[in-house]
């Protein structure tokens, strides 16, 4: 499983509008992934933590917090030692891996182990950030525009927060850390995080794909697990501290904070918590919003990834070296794809549109029932459903245009279509936007994957033709005019060879050529293309004015709708996640999926070895039978066994993977790597007895890195504490 979903973010940030919820804040289980400064405010003690909160966050001092870091791709991690070492996810590496590896070479497949400091290699485009502040900054921007609204209020809130930006930035400019201002949950709040970027990360030891993506697809987000997906990165810097690309010369990072691992375990409903970059939920919006991400954008994101995996197989299946090459992007995408799957489900098990709908009805009747509350919020409901009966009516059409072109996955297609948009427009290139578009040229050249974008363009097409009526994309219906069934099937084929195996663009001077030509000509030459991406670009166009049209009225609304369901039920909402530091507590507990079926919240070594075929993906390693069966464990073990992996009911998401989960002394007992299968479209709503965070124990990777891979000098770089040492079997 990957928490992260990294591969496509660039598809999900293009969807102008995207998920909502419906949770209340402060519900059962302890739903809340909450900013550092509200945790002082959290009742930890009751709930079982032994220690000071500060401990956890502390604005003036060091604290846990300052040992979480955010990774480039995605992902969190933590420091786990004084020089720089990094624990995350298999998962989360992998890209590192596959960046390193050659047909002959696979690290992906086989993992990757350093001896020492001077083997590490380097995490090719890895970098982190280090959080070194967060502060709520709302009043500061709102100070001012108490008595305006609209437009005005939008540009008096927009210039605040870049002047705060301005100013903070000057202060930390020699530090080289940087500030931003963000706005949460459409403006509710306002929060300032100056971060410090380390550019250069090396592997230090990743297990072999056989225990860090133990059961593959068919195990990915269900529980049980039995996953060691874990990766040891390093930071290094400049030796006068400050941050600098790879260099050999660089020497390992000093952190101010490193956690302490814990060898104790855990029990049944022992107290936990994680903290971690969580990547986007939106769980306060209006109903609309949830029933179009049920019925229409889960559906076809999981419907597109499932077609652009299927082809990157293909590829592969064809091509060993390319297989592996491709074997991190299919991971993702296949990743996503259950993902969006999985939160369809979840929210129809939930009924989470009906219970939206009820939540808003009480809302109405909380307005009714005073004078002043319908003068504050008597409109809100009714423009809600007002914009969005006029967005939405078209959500499916919609949804299906924006994706294509994918560079991505068509980039023949997206040249072809750029050129003509800018032909139509009397556009020519200048000498240094030709010197960009080469290099961008020569890239889609080097890695053009012909039987890809045939197959994409070939789903793009069906997809269009199975649009409902009403929302109908006419350009494709005039090209295949009159063609219905098998016919059509076999025209889209044509037409997606006709882009993808043209040999008109085999170089990168062919693919130039088309930014010098005239409309006509490139009419002339390639007619149906042209007017097909010509239609394609009026109607994202189109879709564009209306996006933006609601947009400008849907935030000011989201914003009134959040301050009176806030009000109506007299708490304070924690803030979306969006790839900043957040803390969330739990316990550890199993779940029922359904009825006659009870999953208890503890693996071992053992189920790892009744899961094994030896086939891919549960092909164990004959090392790790070994060890079992000579119940070689040493201080790792419990019992007739190994930890590998547990529950709690922590509130994660994606970008939480590889996020330390600790215990109530604030020690490392596991790393975060999945949620389960029933407890998906959390982005959206939480539900206690189903949602639960998977984490590998922290025993079981110490336990492969020091008897299985003998890397014990990965593992003496740490600060263990509690266990039994136990001496090896036989001695």
């Amino acid at each position: 499983m990957r928490l992260k979903i990294h591969i496509f973010s660039s598809l999900i940030l293009t969807l102008a509008i995207l998920i909502s919820s419906v949770s209340p804040a402060f519900a059962f289980f302890e739903e809340g992934m909450f900013t550092p400064d509200q945790i002082l405010k959290l009742p930890l003690k009751q709930k079982g933590l032994k220690i000071s909160p500060s401990e956890l966050y502390n604005p003036n001092g060091v604290d846990i917090s300052d040992a979480i870091i955010r990774l480039s791709v995605g992902c969190t991690g933590e420091f786990v030692s004084p020089k720089g070492l990094i624990l995350t996810n298999h998962h989360c590496g992998f890209d590192a891996l596959v960046a390193a590896s050659s047909a002959g070479k696979d690290y992906g497949k086989d993992g990757f182990k350093a001896d020492s400091m001077a083997n590490e290699i380097e995490a090719q485009d890895y970098s982190i950030f280090i959080t070194n502040r967060v502060e709520d900054v709302s009043a500061k921007i709102r100070k001012g525009t108490e008595n305006l609204s609209g437009k005005e209020l939008a540009d008096a809130l927009k210039k605040n927060l870049e002047m705060l930006e301005t100013e903070e930035n000057k202060k930390v400019e020699a530090s080289g850390a940087k500030v931003r201002v963000q706005s949460l949950n459409s403006g509710y709040y306002f929060y300032l995080y100056e971060t410090m970027e380390i550019k250069d990360i090396r592997l230090v030891y990743a297990p072999p794909q056989s225990i860090g993506f133990y059961g593959g697809d068919p195990d990915n987000f269900e529980w049980s697990r039995h996953t060691g997906d874990f990766t040891f990165l390093r930071a290094y810097v400049a030796p006068d501290g400050k941050s600098a690309t790879y260099s050999p010369n660089n020497v390992p990072y000093k952190p101010k904070k490193f956690l302490t691992m814990s060898l104790n375990g855990l029990k049944e409903n022992d107290f936990t918590f994680v903290m971690g970059y969580p990547g986007s939920t939106t769980r306060y919006r209006e109903s609309q919003s949830v029933e179009y991400s049920q019925t229409t954008n889960f559906p076809f994101i999981a419907d597109y990834l499932r077609n652009w995996s299927d082809a990157l197989g293909m590829i592969g299946a064809e091509d060993q070296e390319k297989r592996v090459k491709l074997q991190g992007e299919v991971a993702s995408i296949d990743n996503g794809r259950k993902a969006y799957e999985g939160g369809v489900v979840s929210m129809k098990r939930s009924d989470i549109i009906t219970q939206k709908r009820n939540q808003e009805t009480a809302f109405a009747n909380w307005i009714a029932a005073n004078p002043q509350r319908q003068t504050k919020y008597g409109k809100v409901l009714a423009d809600l459903q007002r914009v969005s009966a006029d967005y939405y009516k078209t959500g499916k059409r919609d949804r299906v245009l924006r994706t294509f072109p994918n560079p991505g996955n068509t980039p023949i297609f997206a040249q072809i279509y750029t050129a003509a948009l800018n032909a139509q427009s009397g556009k020519t290139l200048s000498n240094d936007e030709k010197v960009k578009k080469l290099a961008e040229v020569n890239n889609v050249i080097a890695n053009r994957e012909m039987l890809l974008e045939r197959e994409m363009l070939k789903y793009f097409l069906k997809a269009v033709d199975e649009l409902p009526a009403g929302q109908r994309f006419q350009t494709a219906d005039t090209i295949f005019t009159g063609l219905k069934g098998s016919e059509r099937r076999k025209a889209e084929e044509a037409f997606a060879v006709a882009i993808a195996e043209n040999k008109d663009f085999d170089t990168a001077d062919e693919l130039m050529a088309l930014y010098s030509m005239s409309l006509n000509d490139m009419k002339n030459k390639y007619p149906s293309v042209v007017e097909f991406a010509l239609g394609l670009a009026q109607a994202r166009n189109e879709i564009n004015v209306r996006t933006g049209k609601f947009g400008a009225e849907i935030d000011g609304l989201r914003l009134l709708y959040q301050q009176g369901m806030a009000e109506m039920k007299n708490s304070t909402p924690y803030p979306d996640a969006n790839s900043t530091l957040r803390f969330t507590y739990g316990n550890v507990k199993g779940y029922s999926p359904r009825e006659a079926v009870i999953y208890t919240p503890f693996t071992t070594l053992k189920g790892v070895l009744e899961k094994d075929t030896g086939i891919f993906p549960f092909d164990n390693p004959q090392k790790l039978r070994d060890l079992q069966n000579a119940k070689d464990f040493g201080r790792y073990g419990v019992g007739d066994s190994v930890p590998v992996n547990f529950l709690a009911t922590t509130d994660i998401i994606g970008g939480n993977s590889g996020s330390p989960i600790m215990n109530a002394y604030g020690e490392q007992v596991g790393i975060v790597f999945d949620g389960n299968y029933e407890g998906l479209g959390n982005d959206i709503f939480f539900d206690g007895n189903y949602n639960r965070t998977i984490a590998v124990d922290i025993r079981f990777v110490l336990f492969v890195t020091e008897k299985f891979a003998g890397a014990k000098w990965i593992v003496d770089e740490m600060t263990l504490k509690g266990g039994t040492k136990v001496k090896a079997a036989g001695k």
